[in-house]
């Protein structure tokens, strides 16, 4: 088969795997997509949206349709870091330590409000965001490949919360913002959920059912499979002139006076690989313009700030990038 005709299969499986999501989350078709770049590049992602938006339902219905190795941490203040990497157990029978794996140790990690755990505990990702491997008493175990994290959380609640660092943030290929669903969409979301109707359990009880009990059980496509598609995303031809497009991008955010800081060659690769995966979902052999500036935003918004006098004068630092890409 001819590379065309490889990278149209990849396309017809993420079409498949875009028709099943579509059938428990109603729209929601950009934030589908982002979760599949990460998927495809191995990058993180980090879901930013007011409770109710089916951030956590959208994470968990692609990890099952894609069947892969899936946990989930719900983020707390009082959580410690071996609540999420694991820890050394003493065996009362031997009298020696064990080491006790967390739910690190699996394909795709959802950090469900991130931000509501300690720095601490934030930190201790760092590690596996980064290298794909846990230290743990002393000894380094190699993460799940593919592994990536999803992290969720809201951006209006302060109380209880503790900002992520731009250390942390950077780590993040893509932050991409939930909007609201058009009226259309949330009266199709209630028509749904008024025809779910109860789920039996044993024992004569009932409880009603939800959209967590629509997802499918069997996976459209399993490990082999993604690991096809992400060798897919690294034949997307990028020319010289999209790279030249990219780098002028980066470097203006470090020189432009509103920002205080800038973008690291990190935003850079991001934005290439985040494009070569996006073509892929196009079912292109190749990336255009489009693609950088419909991914500008998810890639560089939380890695700039902008300095005291701008924010004293209220800009904001989505106006900033949108000048940066005009002046492109």
């Amino acid at each position: 088969m001819s590379t065309a005709e490889i990278n149209s299969v990849a396309a017809a499986q993420i079409q498949e795997i875009r028709a099943r999501v579509a059938k428990v989350v109603v729209g929601q078709d950009v934030v589908v997509e982002r979760i599949l770049i990460a998927l495809l590049t191995g990058g993180h992602l980090l879901l930013e949206g007011v409770p109710g938006l089916a951030k956590t339902l959208l994470v968990n219905a692609v990890a099952r349709t894609i069947g892969m190795g899936f946990g989930r941490v719900q983020f707390t203040i009082d959580m410690l870091p071996s609540d999420v990497i694991g820890s050394e157990i003493l065996d009362q029978a031997t009298h020696k330590f064990r080491i006790h794996k967390g739910p690190v140790f699996t394909n795709l990690l959802l950090a469900d409000e991130i931000n509501r755990a300690a720095p601490k505990v934030q930190g201790c990702l760092l590690e596996a965001m980064q290298e794909r491997k846990v230290t743990l008493g002393g000894n380094t175990f190699s993460l799940p490949a593919p592994f990536l994290v999803i992290a969720t959380q809201n951006p209006i609640e302060q109380s209880g919360t503790f900002e992520l660092p731009e250390a942390q943030l950077d780590r993040f290929m893509l932050c991409h913002r939930l909007e609201f669903p058009s009226a259309d969409q949330e009266k199709e979301v209630y028509r749904r959920q008024l025809n779910m109707g109860l789920a039996r359990q044993e024992g004569g009880g009932a409880v009603p059912r939800s959209a967590f009990d629509m997802i499918g059980e069997s996976p459209v496509c399993g490990i082999p499979e993604l690991v096809n598609m992400m060798e897919q995303v690294q034949t997307i031809h990028v020319s010289d002139a999209f790279t030249e497009h990219v780098v002028r991008t980066v470097r203006r955010t470090r020189e432009h006076p509103a920002l205080a800081v800038g973008c690291s060659p990190r935003a850079g690769l991001a934005l290439l690989q985040a494009s070569r995966a996006r073509a892929l979902l196009h079912d292109r052999s190749y990336v255009v313009p489009e693609d950088m500036i419909a991914l500008a935003e998810d890639v560089i918004l939380h890695r700039i700030r902008l300095t005291y006098e701008s924010v004293a004068r209220g800009v904001h630092a989505r106006d900033v990038l949108e000048e940066i890409m005009r002046e492109l």
